[in-house]
């Protein structure tokens, strides 16, 4: 099965913020469900039903307290010249409790052989586009800095994404809540 460590955006001022962006930006892109929304902490890949119990023990043990973050700003992977994601980021202050997370997981998870392949870049994938569609830059240049609300991070999940043709769906395997 092929897993990932992720955190849910479920605030629905929040989740209704990105999806009148994903409305008002008239671009050749596949906008990503709501339900769908997340940050991605760790992709794991994927794995066997035995260590999917050793993940689940080693993120038994992760303890964080919850905080807020301001989902704020629009940026592109990997560039806007030649777009494949876009995406919603978050404030300083909540993209590096985010960051520090994001740490505690992968720290959790390396003597698993799980190892980060690339730094942490806090975001939420909000369109994904198949087909060269040229520069965006103007299309997002108005919403760079946009403001779609606060999340108040509270739990990370593990998460099973299947692949289908109509796109990913997500199951939850398990939780770890915060501390308070």
């Amino acid at each position: 099965m092929r897993v990932f460590v992720a955190i849910e955006i479920t605030d629905e001022i929040v989740i209704n913020s990105i999806r009148k962006f994903q409305d008002e930006l008239k671009i050749e892109a596949k906008p990503v469900e709501p339900q769908n929304f997340h940050f991605t902490l760790q992709f794991l890949g994927e794995i066997s039903q035995d260590i999917l119990l050793k993940i689940t023990k080693a993120l038994e043990k992760i303890e964080f307290s919850s905080f807020d973050i301001v989902l704020k700003g629009t940026g592109v992977f990997p560039k806007p010249s030649f777009p494949r994601v876009i995406w919603v980021g978050s404030d300083e202050k909540g993209g590096d409790l985010l960051i520090q997370l994001s740490k505690k997981v992968v720290k959790a998870l390396e003597p698993l052989g799980f190892l980060q392949d690339k730094p942490f870049k806090p975001h939420i994938t909000v369109f994904r586009i198949k087909k060269k569609i040229g520069d965006i830059s103007k299309e997002l240049e108005n919403k760079k800095m946009t403001d779609f609300g606060m999340q108040k991070i509270s739990n990370i999940k593990l998460k099973k994404s299947e692949l289908t043709s109509s796109g990913s769906i997500y199951s939850d395997l398990m939780e770890v809540k915060a501390k308070n």
